[in-house]
């Protein structure tokens, strides 16, 4: 996700400080990784640098002073534009976990053990999940969803990949 295209979205509501900033995203977005404040401020910095957002203000406080950044017409734009743009699909079509099974092939070790630790670590993450979900708001139920569908497609994954293991070691000790 784009920290930066993400500020821009949040300041077209109002101009913020940039510990307001990160107070929203990782509330809304960084559940599982909250952002950093030397990213926060070299992000401003950035957008700063490039005309999409402009100091609206600075406040004395007890120790630096604090800035209040508002989004630019430039910034409303880019957001815009960003908005109305599609994300790449991400196929992974040369996943690390593929890589795992072919390489446990090759090197005759057993391949349905790399695929049965995988399988436990998707079971494990989706019963977290399903446990925040039950708990969450609707803004992370629907990110659990997310997260979820994508694991549900990876257990397909790995029980075709098992049921193939044979072809596959043919196919690639040949």
């Amino acid at each position: 996700m784009s920290i930066a295209k993400t500020f821009l979205g949040l300041l077209e509501a109002g101009p913020r400080h940039g510990y307001d900033l990160k107070r929203t995203y990782d509330e809304r977005f960084g559940h599982d990784r909250p952002l950093a404040y030397g990213q926060v401020y070299a992000t401003l910095s950035r957008l700063l640098r490039n005309g999409l957002v402009e100091v609206d203000g600075i406040e004395p406080g007890g120790g630096p002073e604090r800035k209040r950044y508002a989004i630019t017409d430039a910034g409303v734009a880019d957001v815009g534009l960003w908005l109305g743009q599609p994300e790449r699909p991400e196929p992974y079509l040369q996943s690390t976990l593929y890589a795992k099974v072919v390489l446990a092939l090759l090197t005759d070790r057993p391949a349905s053990d790399v695929l049965d630790v995988q399988r436990a670590a998707h079971l494990q993450l989706m019963r977290e999940l399903t446990r925040r979900k039950a708990a969450g708001d609707l803004a992370d139920q629907l990110v659990c969803d997310h997260a979820l569908f994508h694991l549900e497609a990876d257990l397909r994954w790995l029980e075709l990949t098992a049921a193939r293991l044979d072809q596959l070691r043919a196919e690639v000790v040949a």
